[in-house]
């Protein structure tokens, strides 16, 4: 015989037997501009779909503003991260927490988004307090070179906490995706197709798609290599080179790109480089990332004032990438003698340290211009 359920009594039991449907519990680590953004699109998501926990912890690294206040106390006040993503509305399901252990706890899907030279602190701190079952996906671009060659993120989170990892990239400049302006990203996976499209549901809005390929190496390797490509394309605005030789730093960038992803790791698709995390990351990121705002302003000042200086100066707590990701390649391609068929990525890394002037991205002969990266034609 069917149960009528109504009042106030069976109302509440609906709500139990809602609560007990929805088995995955979501933790972002990290709090940054895109941190901030993805904890936004997850939380919406959240709340719509029956098999997630509404709350969403985001684990923040606590900052006293200037205010006197607590960074996580503001943002569980106002619902708003007012240091890198003000004026905008994370959702009341969003929680700060200042405590990492605290804001995995019990978590099933965990979700990397922080500077990539805190990855390995932050993975070793969590060891054995992570569920064994949980799945994570990493949207952090960068990697850490090892004595034995190169080490993805993806691989390092995977390696330590012993679950799989999935990555997200793409054409994703944070600030717009918050407006909720059209945008794309790839999620790549090695192994598991299904935690892949349950990564692109949980993200997956209107306004911002996501397509899912079998590439994790590929599509992680777009993600940060092209922040290198971006330094190089803000030296160009710098030295008021014009937008052909910014196409033309894009086209040789994104060639370089493909050639060393595919040597690293042959399983490379070629095909990767078409997607968002591709050329379509590489495009937004020179015209409009902040790996470019920085180099414009080092090479406006001709190299006087270090990337360090204009960081902080510019981005307002938020990381540079392109920097760290260049001096950590020039290792690879230095252990390797690989130099000579990288010019572009050994060029931007020379003239962020200092031992080549700004204008050596572009070089001159007495009669027409000649990229310095013509040379590598080579090897492609």
């Amino acid at each position: 015989m069917p149960l009528f359920l109504g009042g106030e009594q069976n109302h509440v039991k609906l709500n139990v037997i809602e609560n007990q449907m929805k088995q995955e519990k979501i933790a972002v680590i990290g709090s940054g501009n895109w941190g901030s953004v993805s904890a936004k699109l997850v939380a919406e998501n959240a709340l719509s779909c029956p098999y997630y926990h509404d709350e969403v912890r985001m684990w923040v690294y606590e900052e006293i503003l200037p205010s006197g206040e607590k960074l996580t106390d503001v943002i569980n006040n106002t619902h708003e991260n007012v240091k890198y993503l003000p004026n905008i509305n994370l959702g009341l399901n969003v929680v700060a927490d200042p405590e990492l252990h605290n804001a995995v706890k019990d978590a099933t899907m965990l979700i990397f988004v922080t500077p990539h030279q805190f990855v390995e602190g932050i993975c070793k701190r969590l060891q054995g307090n992570v569920r064994h079952d949980a799945k994570a996906i990493s949207l952090i671009k960068g990697m850490e070179v090892k004595k034995d060659g190169p080490c993805m993120i993806s691989s390092l989170i995977t390696e330590i906490l012993g679950i799989e990892c999935c990555v997200l990239m793409g054409a994703n400049i944070a600030n717009e995706i918050a407006l909720e302006k059209f945008s794309e990203a790839t999620i790549g996976y090695r192994d598991d197709k299904k935690a892949a499209e349950k990564w692109g549901e949980l993200f997956s809005k209107s306004y911002f798609h996501v397509n899912i390929v079998n590439d994790v190496e590929g599509v992680e390797l777009c993600g940060t290599l092209k922040n290198i490509v971006a330094i190089a394309a803000g030296l160009v605005d710098g030295l008021q080179m014009g937008n052909n030789t910014k196409a033309a730093i894009m086209r040789i960038g994104l060639r370089e790109m493909r050639v060393f992803s595919k040597l690293i790791f042959p399983s490379v698709r070629d095909s990767t480089f078409f997607e968002s995390c591709g050329v379509a990351d590489v495009i937004t990121t020179c015209l409009g990332g902040r790996n470019r705002k920085v180099a414009e302003a080092f090479a406006r000042h001709d190299g006087q004032r270090s990337f360090d200086e204009l960081e902080a100066e510019l981005l307002q707590g938020q990381k540079l990438q392109g920097v760290s990701t260049a001096a950590e390649i020039f290792e690879v391609l230095k252990a390797r003698k690989w130099e000579e068929q990288f010019p572009l990525f050994t060029t931007v890394h020379k003239i962020a340290t200092g031992i080549l002037p700004v204008n050596a991205v572009v070089k001159y002969s007495e009669h027409a211009p000649r990229m310095v990266v013509e040379a590598a034609a080579q090897y492609y």
